[in-house]
């Protein structure tokens, strides 16, 4: 990828992308970013899950991923431990992540945001209420009977265990829905 243009939504496009070069294309680059309660539990791993599956997809040049916590409690800490291991026994290190809040600013620079539970729907929702941005419980993307994603904080790893699989799930739709909708001619 060599530099960002310009971040701005494309006529008749509800969603914001930013238009990027890649092998010397202009691509759309699709941002999503995931959150929950404190962000150093289930969206450090749906970042990490979701980044990974990106990664082995070569699609690393067309899509951004972030994470985000609805509190401010944790800001600047690494994921929780037990988080941690849940993602590496995926294969994947989530440790270099670092918890932040959630902004007004991310309901104008992503496309999706993506909660883990009813509590963050309403407060993503709250902040982002004019529609430019595409807010939706992330179990959406799943075909499980749950819709919320539970957050394991004061439970054992076997919670984080179970979280983790639900994010894998959920993940790989999430990835169908966005090579469906935003890639399939990509290309400007």
């Amino acid at each position: 990828m060599s530099g960002v243009l310009d971040p701005g939504g494309f006529p008749g496009e509800n969603l914001f992308f930013l238009r990027v070069y890649v092998h010397d294309r202009e691509v759309r680059l699709v941002r999503v970013l995931f959150v929950c309660m404190g962000n150093i539990c289930r969206s450090p791993i749906a970042q990490g899950i979701f980044e990974e599956m990106v990664r082995r997809e070569g699609l690393e040049g067309e899509i951004l991923v972030d994470s985000a916590g609805v509190g401010s409690w944790h800001i600047g800490e690494p994921p929780d431990p037990r988080a941690q291991e849940a993602a590496l026994r995926r294969g994947v290190d989530i440790s270099g992540q670092r918890a932040r809040q959630i902004s007004p600013e991310d309901c104008e620079s992503f496309d999706y945001i993506l909660t883990m539970d009813e509590e963050n729907y309403r407060a993503v929702s709250s902040l982002c209420p004019d529609g430019r941005v595409e807010v939706r419980p992330f179990l959406d993307f799943a075909d499980v009977p749950q819709t919320e994603v539970p957050d394991p904080y004061y439970g054992g790893p076997e919670g984080f265990e179970h979280v983790a699989r639900l994010l894998d799930e959920a993940a790989g739709g999430l990835l169908e829905e966005i090579r469906r909708k935003h890639l399939k001619s990509n290309v400007l």
